[in-house]
Parts: C-alpha cells; sequence; structure tokens
C-alpha cells in the first residue's frame, strides 16, 4: 500500500477537528473491531452513528441501514466492511457529503482512496483509529 494513504497531518486531523463519526458495519457486538473503535472514539468525545443493514441501536446511538439515511453532516466514514465492499462504501460517502473516510487495518481499496480524495475527501487507509489515537502528541 502507498504511503500516500497514511498521512500523519490528515491522520492527526481527523482525531482533533472531527466530530462526528458514521460507522459502516457497526453492530451490537461487543467483540468486533467496529464496535471497539466505535466505542474508544465515542469515550473520547466523538459522536458515532452506526450504519448496518440491522439499524438497530448500537452504543445509544440510533442506527441507519445506509449512510444516505443519516441526517446529520458526517466528517468520517469509518468502513468496517471487507476490503471488495470498501469502494461501494466510498462512493456512498462522496454522495452523502462525508469529509472523510477512513479504512481500518486490512481494507485496502487504493483505486476507491483515490476516487474520494479526487472528490475532495480526506482519506486514510490500513490504519487502526485506536492505535493512531494512541500515537497522536
Amino acid at each position: 500500500m502507498s504511503a500516500e494513504f497514511a498521512d500523519q497531518q490528515v491522520i492527526k486531523k481527523l482525531l482533533n477537528e472531527s466530530r462526528t463519526w458514521a460507522f459502516v458495519g457497526l453492530s451490537d457486538n461487543p467483540e468486533r473491531d467496529a464496535f471497539q473503535q466505535a466505542r474508544l472514539l465515542q469515550q473520547r468525545g466523538k459522536r458515532i452513528v452506526p450504519v448496518h443493514p440491522a439499524a438497530g441501536e448500537v452504543l445509544g446511538e440510533r442506527g441507519y441501514a445506509s449512510l444516505a439515511e443519516v441526517p446529520d453532516e458526517i466528517d468520517v466514514v469509518g468502513i468496517y466492511r471487507r476490503t471488495e465492499f470498501a469502494g461501494a462504501v466510498v462512493d456512498e460517502a462522496v454522495a452523502a457529503g462525508a469529509k472523510a473516510v477512513w479504512m481500518p487495518l486490512d481494507v485496502v481499496d487504493e483505486d476507491a482512496a483515490r476516487r474520494a480524495r479526487d472528490a475532495g475527501l480526506d482519506v486514510v487507509m490500513d490504519r487502526c483509529p485506536g492505535v493512531e489515537w494512541a500515537l497522536r502528541r
């Protein structure tokens, strides 16, 4: 993977300045990475928005079946789906007016990342928000 999608300035900006993170793939299963990362960011003052076809409440927040249904402004879309689904989620994030997309560890789709960047979104790929949070200064 190219280092262009692991820019420390972008990572710091998203962790420091964002307010609302939509977590695509977030369910109420506390064993899943999406749940653990959403809880961590929520504990650090971020508003999380669960996005999952089941659209249930997670971590006290109302869920939505798709990004298009989220009525609020989205700062960052966390893509907690397998790599083969990341491109479609990136396209949904662009259409929803998100400001950034974050693909966690092992989710790598450089074509989708470039589409997002070309649409004006900040992009982080193959990085863990929790690890990056611990490393930020």
